[in-house]
């Protein structure tokens, strides 16, 4: 019988990344449970590269993360990215209302308001002059 070896799939990671992946959680960027799924490694590894690079967390030293600022936290970007996609849409749509008002212009009025050179460009914050 002869017997079969497999080898697991296995990664290996850059003494400079594992350093970022540290450094993002002493920011407090992300916590240990995000970091491990952002980056998909288990929590473990993360852990044994915080007690093996953080400048915080030395030996015999426990870290110690609250489950519910990590929950919070989580919460709190989804709704920013729901907020963001929303303003998102919204100015989408403003793009589109304006793009239809640009069509009718020049369907209905000849005027082509995209190609038009002879009007100075606005600034936004000051007025212009008329000649």
């Amino acid at each position: 019988m002869t017997k079969r070896i497999t080898l697991a799939n296995r990664r290996l990671f850059s003494e400079e990344f594992k350093q970022t992946v540290v450094q993002d959680y002493e920011r407090g960027q992300f916590s240990v449970l995000e970091l491990a799924k952002l980056y998909q490694v288990h929590t473990t590894i993360i852990y044994r590269w915080i007690q093996k690079y953080s400048s915080y967390n030395k030996r015999k030293i426990k870290v110690v993360e609250m489950a519910d600022s990590s929950k919070q936290k989580l919460k709190d970007l989804q709704k920013r990215i729901e907020d963001l996609e929303r303003a998102v849409g919204q100015k989408q749509l403003n793009i589109d209302f304006l793009e239809k008002m640009i069509e009718l212009a020049n369907t209905h009025y000849g005027i082509d308001i995209k190609k038009n050179s002879d009007t100075p460009p606005s600034t936004g914050s000051e007025q212009t002059s008329k000649h």
